[in-house]
């Protein structure tokens, strides 16, 4: 049987560098032996899913060198590759359990469950479904549905014993049953859940090994559960150790830039990211930290990943990317690398009318530009000082930006407008005062070309990076400080 390895993320957000780190060992794994790498949009939660978000994954993706023989953009005999376009399919399998008696129809409503788990926590016992519903006989549960009586549908789950997982990097992994939740399947909405449709579409598309990160191995007696319920063989799972933060936390935005893009316009050679990614979680057989995707792919076997945390090391990306440059261009390749990093004219279009009018001598130009060709300006808490607001001030102002930029989907100058002036206005403050640490953080200076556009060319990734590193040089935000910073914002959105 052929190899046939997918990576499947979901589309709510900037194309976060775990989604590379798991595609790229699918692609090897599927390249050593073979077979095929398959894309699959994972886009159930229609409310946070967009576009947007799907085309900057796929750009990413390709970006940096890997490619698919199989997704939505490519088509295939196991199509659709979209999840939202696979509705019926979910229906169908869900209601097959319920029908053979693997899952039930749950009648509870939110404000009961709500309330049974704040009993639950407030007894400090385990936290999840009690199986209210279970008793319901399937008469009755099939005459509510059809009477249209809002309802999910769980899975039924042993209530004893142990689910032993053979993880083909850790070995023998087991989980008692009792410690595993009856996991909702179908929405009330006939949307699923991500446990049904990974499973339903894994087995139809014919997926063999399964690259992942390790916390989903929590989640994996669910899944074998329902392979076992189907009477379909389950694939192989690989749990890939987590990328983290140099605290051993998970990798994440608030500590360390987690998106693809923000490493393409910091000016990161692709090779070099993709080799970075490799050398977290597997080497080389002769130990050289710099190879090649082929090399990668022609050296590839599972028994060489590290089960340690890798940590994402800023640095040590840094030094990697100086060997590519240095090793790999040499003064025309160099050259055409930056010319198509900045110096293009689709690039470049967009800032001329941001600074023609000031311009005086071609060389005005970098002293005006020079923001739009640089990574993360050099800063510290004099660079916000200013005769009006104290320090706490700004960092409470630039904190805020943060996190309403955080939650900002349309990164136009016009729609950036509307949110930032909305917050000064809800902050009841001058929208020059709110711009003031936001021309700092993104320009290194109090005054720059215009904000908003200067915001939309940059993009949401950089952007979002520079403001992160702006509330950094001010000294950062405590646990403490940030308690009482999320209530005042949250005050400030009713």
């Amino acid at each position: 049987m052929s190899v046939r390895t997918r990576v499947a993320p979901s589309p709510t957000g900037d194309p976060h560098v775990g989604t590379a780190y798991i595609a790229l060992f699918s692609l090897c794994m599927a390249r050593k032996l073979g077979g095929q790498f398959v894309l699959r949009i994972e886009d159930t939660d229609r409310a946070r899913s967009s576009e947007r978000s799907e085309r900057a994954i796929m750009d990413s993706l390709r970006w940096l060198g890997i490619d698919w023989d199989e997704g939505p953009d490519k088509g295939g005999p196991h199509g659709p590759y979209r999840q939202s376009e696979r509705r019926e399919l979910y229906v169908e399998h869900a209601g097959r359990l319920v029908t053979e008696g693997h899952a039930f129809r749950c009648f509870c409503s939110a404000e009961r469950l709500s309330q049974l788990r704040a009993q639950q926590l407030e007894a400090k016992g385990k936290v999840g479904y009690d199986g209210h519903c279970l008793a319901l006989a399937p008469a009755e549960a099939e005459a509510r549905a059809a009477a249209g009586e809002p309802h999910v549908i769980r899975m039924r789950v042993p209530e004893a014993g142990q689910c032993a997982i053979d993880d083909q990097l850790r070995g023998k992994v087991e989980i008692a049953w009792d410690q595993v939740d009856m996991q909702v399947l179908l929405k009330a909405d006939g949307m699923p859940t991500y446990h049904l449709a990974v499973v339903v579409d894994d087995h139809l598309m014919g997926i063999t090994d399964v690259f992942r990160g390790e916390e989903w191995i929590t989640s994996t007696p669910k899944h074998l559960l329902l392979y076992q319920y189907f009477g379909w063989e389950p694939p192989r799972y690989f749990h890939l150790p987590l990328l983290r933060n140099p605290d051993k936390s998970k990798l994440s935005k608030r500590k360390n830039p987690t998106s693809i893009t923000f490493y393409e316009r910091m000016g990161f050679m692709p090779e070099a990211l993709l080799n970075y990614l490799g050398m977290m979680g597997w080497s080389m057989p002769d130990g050289e930290e710099k190879f090649s995707l082929d090399q990668m792919i022609e050296h590839f076997e599972p028994a060489r990943v590290s089960l340690g945390g890798p940590v994402f090391d800023m640095e040590k990306l840094s030094w990697l990317n100086g060997r590519w440059i240095r090793e790999e261009l040499d003064p025309e390749g160099f050259a055409r690398r930056m010319q198509t990093w900045a110096l293009n004219a689709s690039y470049l279009m967009p800032i001329i009318p941001l600074i023609q009018q000031r311009v005086e001598r071609f060389s005005d130009v970098v002293g005006l530009t020079g923001h739009f060709l640089t990574g993360l300006p050099s800063l510290s808490e004099a660079s916000f000082a200013h005769k009006k607001h104290s320090p706490e001030d700004i960092k409470k102002t630039l904190q805020f930006v943060v996190w309403r930029l955080d939650a900002h989907d349309d990164w136009r100058a016009e729609p950036l407008k509307q949110t930032l002036t909305g917050l000064a206005e809800g902050m009841g403050i001058g929208v020059r005062d709110m711009l003031f640490p936001v021309f700092v953080s993104i320009s290194g200076q109090p005054v720059s070309t215009p904000m908003y556009e200067t915001l939309e060319i940059l993009g949401p990734d950089l952007s979002r990076a520079r403001l992160r590193h702006g509330l950094a040089a001010l000294g950062g935000v405590s646990k403490k400080q940030a308690k009482r910073l999320e209530k005042q914002y949250r005050e400030l959105q009713t």
